[in-house]
This record gives C-alpha cells, sequence and structure tokens, in this order.
C-alpha cells in the first residue's frame, strides 16, 4: 500500500466536445433541488432537467460544493445515499451548459434488503486483513458506482494492517440481496527560519515564535505544525520546538530534519495549489496541514488519512519518507477527496485517476520547490529508496518500468490494484507536458501505432488536469470519460480544436485511450447517447435518448439508420430525422423468441454536410426459464475438487454464444483455484485457472459460447483448490444461456 482528481456558435462549441460528456436536454422537469435558487432563477438541477441528471421520482439532491462555473451535487434516492450518484453542473452566465453524471440510466430497485445487517457485519470482519480495533454499524446504501444502483451495505472496519503499524479504515461493500462481497477500499491513502533538510537541501520555512524559542507552526499557511511522534504508533504527538530558529543538520540522526522536509513539503504543496490553480489550501479553507514525523518504528510508509500526514523513518529508521514529491503525492489525496464528493472512487479505473492525479501534482510541487538538491522530474519516491534498489516506485514516462504498472490502456486496466492502472493517466500527462520520444527525463514509448505526440510544457498540462478534476471529474470518472473532461477543460483554458485541445486528443490516443471527438471545418454536429449500453428481456421493448448538437457552421437535418443487430432484435427512431439541435428517441425491441445477446451496434445519422456515429450495445436477457441460480454455500478444502450443480428445464432457445456465468467465492488466495462450468453433456468451459496470485476472492460474471450445447439438463460448476495454506467457501454462482 506505498503511497504513491461570445458568440451563440462558441458556447454551441463547447457544449459539445465530446461524447463521454453528458449536456443539459432540451426538456426542463423540476426536480427537489435542496439547494434552489430563488424561484426567478431556476436551480441548475432544475435547468438541466430530469433527463440529463438521470434523475428519478426517488431521487433528492444536496449541494456539496458552488462556484460561478461549477455546482456539485450528491444524491439521494429513498432517503438512501447514493454512492456514485454525484454530478456536476457546469455554468456560463448562470445558464447550464454541461452535465457530468455516473449514472447510466435513473435508478429503480427496493430498498428492502434480503440479507440483514449482521451478514454484511459477518463478511466485512472476514474481508480484512490485519487486527481490528472496531466495527462500525452497517449502512444501507445504493452502490451506483458501476453506473447502475445495486442495494448494499457498506462496513467500516478499523484496525492496523499485519505490519501492526499502518492504520485502516476499510469499507467493505456487501450485496444486500446475495451477502457477497462486492468491493472494498481503505479510507487511509498511503505510501508518503531556516531548516537544513535531508533531501531539499537548506530551505527557508515559516515558524512561529514563543516567549522561549519558536514552534515548527507555519502561521502563514493556516498555522500548518510539524509534530514528532517519538517512534510511536499513538499518543501525542508533540511540536518541534527550537531556540534559535535553525531547525536540523540535513542528516537523519538530527531528528528535526526530517521534520523540516515534511514541513517544507507541507507549505511547498500548500503553494502551489494556492498560487498556480488558485485553491486556497489543501482543504480549500485556508487551513494549514498538520505533518506527523517519526512515526513508528522502522516504518516504510507514509500516509493521508483524511486530516493529517503522517511519516515513517523507513528501514532501519535512516530512511524517513519527506521526500517533496511524497508530501505533494499524499496531500494531493486530500485535494481530490474534498474537491470530488468523496474522491475518486478509490478502486478501477477512478482508483487509477486518484493516484495519477496524486503522483501528477507531487511532481508538479517538486518542480515549483525548484530546488537544486531535489530537482523536478517524473519519477516518483526516488528520494525514499524504499526498494532498496535505488530505483523510482513508478516511472510517469514509460509506468511499465516498475515491473507492474499499465503504461497503455486495456480492458484489464480497471482490474489491477490502483497503483499501477494509475500508470496509463501518468504516461498521458507526461506525453501531453513533455512529449512522447526521448526526453529530458526519459523516453516516453508509444501505443501501438499512435503517432508522436508533442508536448504543451508542463504548466498547461497541469492546468488542464486541475480544470478537469474540478469542473468535471465525478466519483467514477472512468479512462473514456477522463479524455472527454480534459478536452472540455483545454477547450475553456485555450479553446476547441486549439494546439492544446489536439495535444490532448494525441497524448490519450498514444496510450490506447480512444474517443469519438473531433475538429470540425463546416457545418457539424455531435451526437450524445443517454446510455452507451441497453439490454432488454425477450418479448420487450427499452429506449434511449439520442441528443444532437450543432457544434459548428448552420444546423443541417440529420436522418438515423442503424447498423447489424442481434437475431431478433430491431431498432428504430422516433423521429427518424431531426435538425441538430433537438433529440430524437431510440427503440430496441426484442421478439419474444430472441436468444440471449449482446453487440454493439452503430448508430449512424447522416446530414448533407458530414456523417457522424455512435456505438451502442445492445443486450438481450435469458429467458427466465434459461437462468438458475445456487446460493447454498459449499466449502472449499486445500487439494479438493467440490461440485454445485444447477437444473434448467423448459428452455426454449438454444445457449447463447454470449452466456453468462457468475460466481461467488470467498477465498483468501484465488491462485489456487480452477473453477469450470460442465455442460450436461460433460463438455468442459475453464472460467478460471489459477490466476490472480494473492488476491482475495471471486466475484466475477465470465463469458461463455455455449452455442454448441443443448440448454436442458445439469450444469455443474466444479471448483479445484490446487494446492495448501488457503481455503474458502463457494457462495453463490448463476448460469445465463
Amino acid at each position: 500500500m506505498y503511497f504513491l482528481n461570445r458568440g451563440r456558435k462558441l458556447l454551441r462549441t463547447v457544449i459539445a466536445l465530446a461524447a463521454t460528456i453528458a449536456l443539459a436536454g432540451s426538456g426542463v422537469t423540476a426536480i427537489a433541488d435542496r439547494a434552489s435558487a430563488a424561484p426567478s432563477t431556476p436551480s441548475p438541477i432544475t435547468q438541466a432537467g430530469t433527463s440529463a441528471v438521470k434523475g428519478s421520482a426517488k431521487d433528492k439532491y444536496q449541494v456539496y460544493s458552488r462556484t460561478d462555473e461549477t455546482v456539485r451535487y450528491t444524491r439521494t434516492y429513498a432517503g438512501l445515499r447514493v454512492y456514485g450518484g454525484d454530478l456536476a453542473i457546469r455554468l456560463k452566465n448562470g445558464k447550464v451548459t454541461g452535465t457530468s453524471v455516473g449514472l447510466r440510466a435513473p435508478l429503480s430497485l427496493s430498498t428492502t434488503p434480503a440479507v440483514p445487517a449482521a451478514t454484511a457485519l459477518r463478511v466485512s470482519r472476514a474481508h480484512f486483513t490485519g487486527r481490528i480495533t472496531s466495527t462500525g454499524r452497517p449502512e444501507l446504501f445504493v452502490d451506483a458506482s458501476t453506473g447502475l444502483g445495486k442495494l448494499a451495505w457498506e462496513t467500516v472496519v478499523s484496525g492496523w494492517l499485519p505490519d501492526g503499524q499502518t492504520p485502516s479504515r476499510l469499507h467493505v461493500i456487501t450485496d444486500a440481496g446475495t451477502g457477497a462481497p462486492i468491493g472494498s477500499f481503505d479510507e487511509i491513502e498511503s505510501v508518503a527560519g531556516t531548516g537544513n533538510s535531508i533531501y531539499s537541501g537548506p530551505v527557508a520555512i515559516e515558524t512561529t515564535a514563543t516567549g522561549t524559542g519558536f514552534t515548527l507552526t507555519d502561521p502563514t499557511r493556516g498555522a500548518g505544525y510539524t509534530c514528532d511522534m517519538g517512534n510511536r504508533t499513538s499518543g501525542s504527538c508533540a511540536v518541534l520546538t527550537d531556540t534559535d530558529n535553525v531547525w536540523g543538520t540535513g542528516t537523519n540522526t538530527d531528528r528535526a530534519s526530517a521534520a523540516v522536509d515534511a514541513h517544507f513539503g507541507a507549505a511547498t504543496t500548500f503553494d502551489y495549489f494556492k498560487n498556480v490553480h488558485g485553491r486556497d489550501g489543501i482543504f480549500g479553507d485556508g487551513t494549514g496541514v498538520p505533518s506527523r514525523v517519526h512515526y513508528g518504528s522502522a516504518y516504510v510508509n507514509a500516509f493521508w488519512d483524511g486530516a493529517q500526514m503522517t511519516y515513517g523513518d523507513g528501514t532501519g529508521n535512516a530512511k524517513p519518507l519527506v521526500a517533496l514529491d511524497v508530501a505533494g503525492h499524499e496531500m494531493s489525496h486530500g485535494v481530490t477527496e474534498h474537491v470530488v464528493p468523496g474522491g475518486l472512487t478509490y478502486s478501477g479505473e477512478p482508483g487509477g485517476l486518484n493516484e495519477a492525479t496524486s503522483d501528477i501534482f507531487g511532481s508538479m510541487v517538486e518542480f515549483y520547490a525548484g530546488s537544486t538538491t531535489d530537482p523536478g522530474d517524473y519519477d516518483i519516491g526516488e528520494k525514499i529508496d524504499i526498494r532498496g534498489t535505488g530505483a523510482p516506485l513508478r516511472y510517469m514516462y514509460n509506468p511499465v518500468l516498475d515491473g507492474s504498472s499499465h503504461g497503455c490502456w486495456s480492458s484489464s486496466t480497471k482490474n489491477v490494484d490502483v497503483h499501477y492502472s494509475s500508470g496509463v493517466a501518468n504516461h498521458f500527462f507526461f506525453d501531453l507536458a513533455e512529449g512522447s520520444g526521448a526526453t529530458e527525463f526519459g523516453t516516453s514509448p508509444l501505443c501501438g501505432t499512435a503517432a508522436p505526440v508533442i508536448g504543451i510544457g508542463r504548466d498547461k498540462a497541469s492546468a488542464i488536469w486541475f480544470r478537469a478534476l474540478d469542473n468535471y471529474f465525478i466519483s467514477s470518472t472512468t479512462y473514456a470519460q477522463a479524455r472527454g473532461y480534459t478536452l472540455a477543460a483545454a477547450t475553456d483554458l485555450y479553446g476547441f480544436c486549439s494546439t492544446e485541445y489536439k495535444a490532448v486528443q494525441a497524448s490519450w490516443t498514444a496510450v490506447n485511450v480512444a474517443g469519438d471527438d473531433f475538429c470540425s471545418a463546416g457545418n457539424d454536429f455531435s451526437l450524445r447517447l443517454g446510455t452507451v449500453s441497453l439490454t432488454v428481456d425477450p418479448g420487450t421493448s427499452g429506449t434511449v435518448t439520442l441528443a444532437t448538437t450543432s457544434v459548428n457552421g448552420e444546423a443541417e437535418p440529420i436522418t438515423f439508420s442503424a447498423g447489424v443487430v442481434p437475431a431478433g432484435v430491431t431498432v428504430s427512431f422516433d423521429p427518424p430525422t431531426v435538425t441538430a439541435g433537438d433529440p430524437t428517441t431510440v427503440t430496441v425491441t426484442a421478439a419474444p423468441g430472441a436468444a440471449r445477446a449482446s453487440a454493439p451496434v452503430t448508430i449512424t445519422g447522416t446530414a448533407p454536410a458530414v456523417t457522424r456515429a455512435v456505438s451502442l450495445t445492445v443486450g438481450v436477457n435469458s429467458a427466465a426459464a434459461c437462468t438458475a441460480t445456487n446460493g447454498d454455500d459449499l466449502a472449499i478444502p486445500d487439494n479438493t475438487t467440490v461440485f454445485n450443480s444447477v437444473t434448467i428445464d423448459g428452455c426454449a432457445t438454444a445457449p447463447s454464444a454470449t452466456s453468462s456465468v457468475e460466481v461467488h467465492i470467498e477465498h483468501t488466495y484465488i491462485g489456487d483455484l480452477i473453477v469450470t462450468l460442465l455442460a450436461p453433456d460433460g463438455s468442459p468451459y475453464v472460467l478460471h485457472n489459477r490466476a490472480g496470485g494473492s488476491t482475495d476472492n471471486i466475484d466475477e460474471t465470465y463469458t461463455v459460447n455455449l452455442s454448441g450445447e443443448s440448454a436442458n439438463g445439469t450444469w455443474t460448476l466444479s471448483v479445484r483448490d490446487a494446492a495448501s495454506a488457503d481455503i474458502g467457501t463457494l457462495d453463490t454462482w448463476s448460469l445465463s444461456l
């Protein structure tokens, strides 16, 4: 867990930057807004309308923060908190110009749990690794972190990690319908007068005079202070004092030296965000940050706990983790979690963006300091030598050099640790700032056949990233959305299709994050679907709104058509032709006998001057008779194969090439497991074969081509534990043919 968010024509252009940015619809429906403006001025929520915010009749909204340009909201559903339901509404002269919304569709779910809080508590405690000191009461809430609502329990388990020194406040999310763990994240985000620091050399620091000397308290930056934990993990932390206001010797033998680094890091980070980005300190309210040094014994870590910084002294208490980029990185977590409600979700792609934001600003703080002893670079943690090899923890110019990080986006990026999925955004930022290929900081490779990138400089690059965080990012932001949000930020700062805008496009393409953004010359328009996927049951229909926006020139008529669709599915448009700026409704209908399917359907809009297209993933669910679930718990002993079966009877359609098997297994080392689906005729389909190493638990839905099998009969899930030492339980599994 080492450390380590003028005219009408121009306005139309700004609004239509990217398909990933949700825009205000043409209709306006009043929605409850607890911070509504005067009746004569509709609130931003009301202006945006139900469709744009993916609202339902049970939703209510609370203002989280407000500026002249952006209002952020949190959301409740039937009185329950909605995790991932936050949204940002952007304004110009009081009028809505666009929204960022994580939900893919309005919420519609029961709020009555099938699993009691006691079960969630038991599952959550079992999920904790280390020593538990306390457990909070499970909270029933709506988990919409994936864009779709699911009733869940959130339980906070507090304690100490196995090292006995790193505190943990682990939030465990449990499915309120099945009791299966959905995910977890740790609230503790860890790594990292005149003063003589260890890493930055002699530096000027602000202190406070007392009647007998000076304290390491900064009166100019919100009274932030630095204190000594005395190599303990609990108890009081003594603010450092000095008689002559000359602190430390620059060596680790003087305890004040590490404190100087921490104090200088807090001050520099405060100044960077205030002087460069106009943010009044980490918390945005001018309050300073406490820094605790000499924490624990030989503690090789640093962490931000939401209120303060804490630094260990490293291996043998000889290498304190108080380097400038560590300080900037960890305190940038504080910026992210105070800008975005709850921060960027600390898992999957949002978690990678969270970590990358801290790497980006940690590096920018290092450049901002201008130290000759610790000059700015794009290596993360190069001074603290955590691995004992002299190598940095991460390399922004070529993330794969650390052996674990992703330098190019792939569909598996969301499945790796957030410190490694961050590599994609780190690589993007380096290319945007410095360019690809050989640079003074290192050689940045391109992904696939991407074209070389010419950098725009780190000042512009960091301005774009901060504006995207401040005005566009929401808790569930993905890499595809980050591309659109940073393009929007580049337009805000430098203009649509400017050099900077094109550099953002090229830099994301260079790390394999694609988009359908473009620059326009003649009459042009953009298309935006209200959701990127739509799944219906056999014999039913579903709809999605397709918005159009004129982005350049005159608004032209647009006629719609759909490409190849799954068997038994039809796609229609109402109306089939609109003028750019008006929406159409897309209706997807599945025939009663339609088989299970999922495929992208290209929706094309054709105008006299140009043709644009978007992709809608169209799915057909299995018929009720073609699905089955076994929820009986089954122990999985060491070096043993266990079997669990379901019976399909009365399924009238053949199994699909996109049949799915949803598996939930609690296990402390899934690299031991081989999971196989056995068809009624005994044919095996291997789902999981000793992958994942020491990762806990399998909570996965596997897509399997079962088109050659007969549907009806007994289907069996075989789970083999092929090693010793770790055991588990098959909680539940489901089959949809």
